[in-house]
Formats: structure tokens, sequence, C-alpha cells
């Protein structure tokens, strides 16, 4: 199917241009080494090519602060070997605390509760009491700190101070079981574990007390649990190294001091969705994760010091990460913790006007749910401050494009992102300059030689392949947790080839340099030997109003597989023979007739990841009678099943 005829829905004023920092960017460039690029794909071409003259000018472009200058930029040529900014000397927190001042850093809001906000040289404050606190807890260099936590102000205060000194911080959402935590922790054995006593989620209290008792014995490495009372219960923990925020911060403390160290130290660790097994723990270094963030906020995003951005994530997806490096810019940070359909679906559009958010972070599921429920939100709601949107979480079908310039707002950048944990940032994103094609992402990442991989033997136009990312990039993980030999690593990334990151995404580049994904390679279908990507296939389906959401999956015939589709409908619908002709025929006519399913169920739920990813991998065990394990890092486990009953 060709896709040349997406359509054209936005495109930026010559003074949205003109105001933009890539648009800076590209002057600077100009001015300091007499290089001129008419378009971004010149940039984009440049930026690749000559790598490392690229990565050295973003860095004094976006003026990172190092203790030491670098000796060389990059040595070595393969995405493993690179080493990236020899000898340099630099702290993650203190790149993110370089401003200190009297504007607002964080606003914070609850489903229960009003908002609060915190500004940039009170959180200098806070940084230092629980840096100090964790020194006088024993906390160096390299040692873990862990946080079982909600998207508070104080995560991202425990974050900085455990940068500070050096330490390596690791965090996921409440709304893991205990299982799923502990599969996570307990491979990394962290010495400090901040942790809530309980979250609010659509209207109801949801108490952790048990998960933490739980993890406190059977953690050892864990000599204090920090306790952020975060729903005004009385704690009932009964454990010796439990202690209260208040209580373990150090108010007297209020020089902050960090520790200066090299480019790839340790900052994050990450963990990969555990659908397959137990979570790989993927370690992030500092200077990767900042210079990439970096990139990717003043550039891609066009973030600016006065501006307010929000990301609708949990502190267990990587969306978190990014959106804490705004503090970087100077912008502001606004936090919502609780359900975004709660008391209904405009709570965040409330948030956008009340504080005049200009840059909104959301998902494909929020989008459709909006769509599903005829939420126009720019008949309701000021949202002039509104000037990007971005997406990521699954492919944003052309059906979710054209409803956010329908009805919520016709002059706004919608950028749909993708790139993942594995590398804690994108590959393709959103661009100021560009314009927005509806099913499109609008280009590849400056500095990433993101291309497709396809069996020689196909057509070469409008082709679909696997995305490898083909030239060493600052943010690729420095290594995984527990795997002496890199053997997990090599596996996750380079079974094919030590040339070329293998992503697991299909993708498909366009003649502009734009990008369709169309899901995951790894639940791709192969119908008579046509590989198709599951995101073709949720487009046309997902369109339909009588439909909420899709999973579809390939289920091996002797040596054929059959497209198996599974709905969730709209309001009490039923699946009627008329209604699985109409699908079928959608499918035929946007697609082809090899994308027609040969079955179509009605079920309740879809599987998903605790970020919201959809599960097709454990649909599909299910349909081959294997075993799903780590249903722990589904965030709705009970909806395997009613999947069992179609196939027992």
């Amino acid at each position: 199917m060709s896709h040349n005829a997406h359509k054209l829905l936005w495109t930026p004023s010559a003074e949205r241009k003109q105001n933009s920092n890539l648009q800076l960017f590209m002057q600077y460039i100009s001015e300091n080494y007499q290089l001129t690029f008419l378009s971004y794909n010149e940039l984009y071409q440049w930026s690749i090519t000559d790598s490392s003259l690229f990565w050295e000018t973003l860095w004094k472009f976006t003026n990172v602060k190092a203790s030491q200058k670098f000796t060389s930029v990059l040595e070595r040529d393969t995405i493993r070997s690179a080493v990236w900014f020899s000898d340099a000397q630099l702290n993650f927190a203190e790149n993110l605390l370089r401003y200190k001042n009297d504007n607002t850093a964080i606003i914070f809001q609850t489903e229960d509760k009003e908002a609060i906000s915190i500004t940039y040289s009170e959180l200098h404050k806070q940084v230092a009491s629980v840096a100090s606190a964790l020194k006088k807890a024993g906390v160096k260099k390299n040692d873990r700190v862990a946080a079982f936590i909600t998207n508070c102000p104080e995560a991202i205060i425990g974050m900085l101070a455990t940068a500070s000194i050096g330490a390596v911080w690791s965090s996921c959402s409440p709304d893991f079981g205990y299982q799923g935590v502990l599969d996570r922790f307990g491979q990394i054995k962290p010495k400090i574990l901040f942790a809530v006593n309980g979250y609010s989620y659509n209207g109801k209290k949801f108490y952790s007390n048990n998960v933490i008792e739980h993890l406190a014995n059977s953690i050892n490495q864990i000599e204090k649990i920090v306790i952020i009372d975060s729903i005004n219960s009385v704690s009932s923990l009964n454990h010796p190294n439990i202690v209260p925020w208040d209580k373990f911060i150090d108010k007297s403390a209020t020089e902050l001091s960090f520790a200066q160290l090299p480019f790839d130290h340790p900052l994050y660790i990450m963990y990969s969705s555990g659908t397959t097994g137990k979570p790989k723990c993927i370690v992030h270094g500092a200077g990767g994760t900042l210079l990439q963030h970096l990139k990717e906020l003043i550039l891609h995003t066009d973030l600016k010091e006065n501006d307010v951005i929000t990301y609708f994530t949990t502190c267990g997806w990587m969306m978190w990460n990014w959106l804490v490096s705004s503090l970087a810019v100077g912008a502001t940070i606004y936090l919502y913790d609780g359900s975004p359909s709660y008391p209904n679906l405009s709570v965040l559009f409330r948030a956008i006007e009340k504080h005049k958010i200009h840059v909104f972070g959301t998902s494909p599921k929020f989008l459709s749910a909006c769509e599903a429920r005829r939420i126009k939100p720019n008949k309701k709601y000021n949202l002039d401050s509104l000037k990007t949107i971005l997406s990521t979480g699954a492919p944003l079908s052309e059906q979710n494009f054209e409803y956010v310039y329908r009805d919520i707002k016709q002059d706004v950048q919608l950028s749909s992102i993708s790139g993942g944990t594995d590398i804690i940032s994108c590959f393709l994103l959103g661009n100021p300059l560009l314009p927005v094609y509806s099913g499109e992402l609008q280009c590849r990442g400056l500095g990433i030689k993101v291309e497709m991989k396809t069996d020689e033997t196909e057509p070469t136009k409008n082709r679909i392949g696997e995305l490898i990312c083909s030239a060493p990039f600052p943010s690729r993980p420095i290594y995984f947790w527990n795997d002496e030999n890199g053997q997990k690593y090599k596996e996750a990334y380079f079974l094919e080839s030590e040339l070329y990151w293998q992503h697991g995404d299909y993708i498909e580049i366009n003649e502009r340099g734009g990008a369709v994904i169309h899901g995951r390679s790894d639940a791709t279908l192969n119908p008579g030997g046509v590989r198709i990507g599951t995101a073709e296939i949720y487009g046309p389906v997902e369109s339909l109003e009588e439909v909420e959401e899709a999973i579809v999956i390939g289920k091996q015939i002797n040596n054929d597989t059959q497209i198996i589709l599974f709905v969730v409908l709209s309001n009490g619908l039923s699946l009627t023979r008329e209604l699985k002709q109409k699908i079928k025929k959608s499918l035929k006519t946007n697609c082809s007739p090899r994308h027609v399913p040969s079955d179509i169920f009605q079920v309740t739920d879809i599987p998903r990841t605790i970020s919201g990813k959809k599960v097709e991998i454990a649909v599909r065990k299910i349909l081959h009678g294997e075993e799903v394990t780590n249903k722990d890092a589904l965030a709705n486990p009970e909806s395997l099943e009613q999947y069992h009953t179609f196939f027992s």
C-alpha cells in the first residue's frame, strides 16, 4: 500500500521557524564552522556523516557543564565499542540544576489535591538535604538507590540527590505488583529504597505497605527504606530499617556538591518490559543520556526556558526520565499523578488551560479514548498556550492525527515520537521546521543514523523493513547489569551483526525523510510469506466508530500464518456478522486482501504492559498453547483469561 497519500495537516509559520532553537543551532554552525544548510535533510546528512563534529557542536551549543573538557569526541567505530568524550568529567545533576532562581521548576498535581509549586532555588535546597542524608546513610559512588514511587516531586529530588553523589538511580511505579518490583530491584540490590505508602487512582486509594514489607524482607541489601506519605495514612510498617521522609532528610544541609565523573558513569538502570522472561536491567550513562535529552528537548521539541512541559507518565517508564531532563533547559515541569480519565477525560486539558502548558505529551491510547468519548477540547478550553503535542508508546494512527487537528487544536505541532527504554530517547521524532503529515513521524533524530534494512530481493519503493541504527550514538546502554560477558546485550540488539543495532520495529522511510512505524517486528504477521506490521491493521480497524481498540496476532497453521483479530467494542455493542464484514471490508480497501483476518473475536480487554503497550506476544503464546510467564510485567494480567476460552 502506498503511503504517498498522507495528508498535510500542519505547516510551521515563518515566525515559528525563525524563532526555533533549531534555526539558532543552524546559525551557530554557520557562524562557527562556516557550514550552511538549506534544509533539515541537509543538516541531518551532515550530522550522521560528520558525527563527531555534530556531537561536539551540540555539547558547546547546549553549554554542557563539565569540570574537565574531553580530549576526543569519539573513538572506535562500532556502537558497542565506541568511547565517547574521553577524559571529560561532569555530573548529570549539576547539568539539570544549572538554574538557581525563583522561576517555577515543578508544578505537582494529584487527583485529590490542589497543585503545589517548587521554584528552582527551593529545588536546590531540597536536593541538598536529601544528598546529605544519603551520604550520611553511607551511599557512595556506584551504589544503587531505588524508588517504588509515584510521579511526585520526591522522585525528582531523590534522583538528583542520587546522581549528585554518583550513585545509580532506578525507579518503578507502585502499580507494579510485589513480584514485578522484586524481579527488577532484586537484581540490582539497592542500598536505599524510597517508597510511597500508597497512591490514588481513579478516585480510589491503594495502599502499598504490604509490598514494601515484602521487599524489605526479600532484598537483604536494602539498609534503609524511606517512606513518602502520599495518602495521609498512619504508617503501620513494622521494620527496623524504615524511616519517614521528613525524618530522613538533613534539613541543616544547604550546599550541594557534585561528584565529577566520566562521561559514561552509570546514571540510571532501566528495565526491558519483561514480557518474555525476567526484565533485563539496562544501564544508561550520565553523559549520553544528558546529550541525547538536550538535543531532543531543545532542538526537536523546541523547548525554551519559559515553557511549561508535561508528559503523562509514571516513574516506571523512560518518558519520566526524559521529562525530568527539561530542568536543564530551565523550563517548568508539570507532574500529574493519577488517572488521565478521572473524574473525566478533560482533566489534562483543564491543566493545559490553567497552567498554560506549551508541550503536552500523551499516548495514542489516550487520544483514541478522547475521540471515542467525543471529547472536543477546542470547544471547551482555552488552549492558546499549547504549541506542541507529543505522542509515543505505540504508532499514532492517521485517525489520531485527524482527531487532534479537528477537535484539539488546528495550529499545533503534533509529533509522534519513537525510540525506547533501550536508548532512553528517540530514533524518530518531531521537528519545528517541518510540516506534519497524517500518520507520519516527522524526521530521524540528528546524529542518529537510522536506516531500514530489507531483504535485497524486495522492491525498493515504499518498502517496509527492520529499523536499524548503523553508526555509534552516545545514549546506547553502557552495559546490562549482571551480564559479565555481554551476551545478553549482544542478543538484545546485535544478534544479526555487530555493525548495526537492530531495534525490533518495522519502519518505512519516505522520500521526504518522514517515517511510518508499522509495529514490533517480533509481532509481525506473515500470511502467505508477506510481512505485515500490526500497526497497519490497527489503523483501519480502530478508526471504525464501533471499535474501541484491537489486538492482532499471527497463528501458525502448518507452514502459513492465519491472522486472528480481537476487538473491544464501544458502548455495549456486540460483534455481529455485519460488523465482521465491515471490519474486513475496511482492511481490504484501506490495505489489501492479505490484511483481512481469518477470524475476528470480541473481547472485553487487551493485555498491556504497565507503560501501556499492547502485548501481542502474550496472546500469541496462548493461541499456540504455550505458557505466559512474567504476568507481573502486565498492567492487567487478568485480561488474558478470556483468550484461553477461544482456543482451549
